[in-house]
């Protein structure tokens, strides 16, 4: 069929649109062609010449910013300072031997260190980043920087580490940081925690006390960075970085003026105190003797120092108010007489004959006082620490129900506080005899338990909890954490299952230890008004006293090796008509508990109720002359010491 004119004239329109639609799109390509070969020849010229050299780019964590501490007034007790530190990746490096012979050249590295060194970067992944030396000084630190090109693989970096101001007041409390070892990777509290930030070389971590127990809290999370390496190994620049998240800071119940004055006044013996807010329960310090310095370990101690404290016979690695678990002696008979009021088997005013012993069966259960105390009442066997009264009260009310009212107080538990090793003390029945000792039973076991010896053991910790029960009839539970991030950490106290008649008897007795006329801690008691202390002495054996050594005479603690020497103990607060603060000292082989320990509690206790030095006529006027000796002689910390911290949200 032929097309008419009028066809191929419209026909001729058609091509003619479709080739100009074409051409458009044909010329629009081209022009995006030329400029994207311009941007990349002419704009990038100089990232892909160094992508041509055969750079690459590598990804590395950002270790985190650590959380900081502070006591209840905001002084700092734990921050991080700057870190200069040199690392080296492995793969980048290529001859580890040539690279790490340069470098030490450059700074001096310890042979030991070179081959710790060369371990971990056999061990580690080629990629992995290994710490070679840190804590460089900023010359070393720029001299490595100015080298960079002659050592492929090596990086000079500003990390942070932990120091703590407050050095050995907080060492067994705020405890310290150090790199992440095997074994907390794998056996340690840190073996099923999959962070990548653990791999970070020489990364720290809590290894004691709170650091350890609110590391998650205290770590935060990892950043990121993009770098480009070139083919020698050597950092061309940072591409991006992604910072990651600081740690969560801290606040704790402690006041650190207090926590220094305890610690000093505890000196170099080998002893404990704790003292608790009887409002809040907030323990307002916590104190373990001998100290040591915490920044040795994150710095790195050395083995002579080290060894040092190993072998110290009065053990300053140990935090011995949660970890030592100790016969709580006569601090003890106030469970024993509550379980007793609780029961019936006794009332206030019943007294009880002491002749110097309670014959049970063959065997004589001896009084600390050889001629005995006569007839007592119950806040008389208090004041004076009659065994022979607690002997026969306890065999009245048996075993059970002085551990359950033991149980009620606070003994025989772990209490929840962020601190290592806390030991749950122990509170014995007939059951547990039966499973841990395969053996029955005695009443003279229930004697022995009536004044806190035998298998009775109690913290210093848990007697601190047991006071603050006793003086404010309340379930007060410690709290060493204030806040976290500044949202406070709240704890209610319920009212305490006891007859408040009851609590007000043994009161009493507690204060007639301090106050009466024949109180075992009369020397030790507070004459300031509306600051009267009431206490308990407690004399705990390490030894038996063997018949023989009854029949000539006991020997004196003086006498015997330090380690052979009766505990000392005391607990107490005060005021006693409106109990403030609690608080309770051990003093290991320290001897009697009113000539050694109740002193330490006494000043204590003063310079927590004055909120620093009490005026000497707190104490009686015989007194004041040494007591205003040893003011003056403490050495204490500068008070400006603690106004300057500030609470960082």
């Amino acid at each position: 069929m032929r097309r008419t004119p009028k066809d191929t004239e419209a026909g001729a329109r058609k091509v003619s649109r479709r080739g100009f639609v074409l051409g458009g799109a044909m010329a629009a390509f081209a022009a995006l062609l030329t400029a994207r070969m311009r941007y990349m020849q002419v704009d990038q010229a100089d990232q892909f010449r160094l992508l041509a050299d055969e750079n690459r780019i590598n990804i590395r964590l950002i270790a985190p910013s650590r959380g900081l501490i502070y006591d209840r007034n905001g002084v700092i007790l734990a921050e991080n300072e700057q870190n200069y530190r040199v690392v080296m990746v492995k793969e980048d490096a290529g001859d580890v031997e040539e690279v790490l012979g340069r470098l030490q050249r450059i700074i001096k590295l310890p042979e030991e260190e070179l081959e710790r060194v060369k371990n971990e970067i056999d061990r580690r992944s080629p990629f992995v980043p290994v710490t070679v030396a840190d804590r460089l000084s900023w010359e070393a630190f720029s001299e490595v920087a100015v080298n960079a090109p002659a050592l492929p693989g090596v990086s000079p970096e500003v990390g942070q580490s932990r120091i703590y101001p407050m050095d050995r007041d907080f060492a067994h409390i705020v405890g310290y940081v150090g790199p992440v070892s095997d074994y907390d990777l794998t056996e340690g509290y840190l073996s099923e925690d999959e962070d990548p930030v653990l791999q970070i070389p020489k990364f720290q971590v809590g290894k004691t006390g709170v650091e350890a127990r609110m590391e998650h809290d205290l770590r935060g999370q990892a950043g990121t960075r993009r770098i480009e390496v070139n083919a020698q190994g050597r950092v061309m620049r940072e591409l991006d970085r992604v910072e990651g998240g600081a740690g969560d800071n801290v606040q704790m119940t402690i006041d650190s003026a207090l926590q220094n004055y305890i610690q000093v006044r505890l000196g170099e013996e080998s002893a404990s105190a704790v003292v608790m807010d009887c409002g809040s329960g907030d323990i307002l310090g916590i104190a373990s003797a001998p100290s040591f310095d915490p920044n040795l370990f994150v710095r790195g101690i050395s083995v002579p120092d080290y060894r040092a404290l190993l072998e110290n016979d009065h053990r300053p690695l140990s935090n011995k108010t949660v970890q030592g678990a100790y016969p709580p002696g006569s601090t003890f008979k106030m469970v024993v007489a509550l379980a007793a009021l609780e029961d019936g088997v006794i009332d206030r005013e019943e007294s009880i004959f002491c002749g110097g012993y309670k014959e049970l069966g063959q065997r004589r259960f001896h009084c600390w006082r050889r001629g005995g105390h006569g007839r007592l009442s119950l806040s008389g066997a208090l004041e004076q620490s009659c065994d022979v009264y607690f002997y026969e009260i306890a065999e009245r009310v048996g075993i059970e129900k002085i551990t359950a009212m033991a149980r009620r107080l606070g003994l025989g538990q772990r209490h929840d506080v962020p601190l290592s090793a806390v030991v749950e003390g122990l509170t014995p029945t007939k059951a547990w005899k039966r499973e841990n000792r395969d053996a029955d039973w005695l009443i003279g076991d229930t004697l022995n338990a009536g004044i806190g010896q035998g298998f009775v053991l109690a913290s210093p910790l848990q007697l601190a909890v047991m006071t603050s029960r006793i003086a404010t009839g309340r379930a007060l539970t410690p709290r060493l954490i204030k806040s976290i991030n500044a949202e406070e950490i709240v704890q209610e106290a319920g009212v305490l299952d006891i007859d408040p008649d009851h609590l007000n008897y043994v009161r009493e007795g507690m204060w007639a230890v301090t106050n009466g006329r024949h109180g075992s801690a009369r020397s030790s008691r507070v004459v300031a008004d509306g600051m009267e202390l009431a206490g308990k002495t407690g004399t705990s054996q390490v030894r038996n006293i063997t018949a023989a050594e009854r029949a000539r005479g006991v020997t004196s603690n003086d006498d015997l090796p330090w380690n052979r020497r009766d505990h000392a103990l005391f607990v107490c607060y005060a005021p006693y008509d409106r109990p403030q603060v609690a608080c309770s000292v051990v003093v290991e082989h320290g001897g009697g508990g009113s000539a050694v320990a109740a002193p330490i509690a006494r000043d204590i206790m003063l310079q927590a109720l004055y909120g620093g030095t009490p005026p000497l006529d707190a104490y009686p006027s015989s007194q004041r002359g040494t007591i205003r000796t040893r003011q003056q002689e403490l050495p204490l910390r500068d008070p400006s010491s603690y106004s300057g911290g500030k609470i960082r949200a």
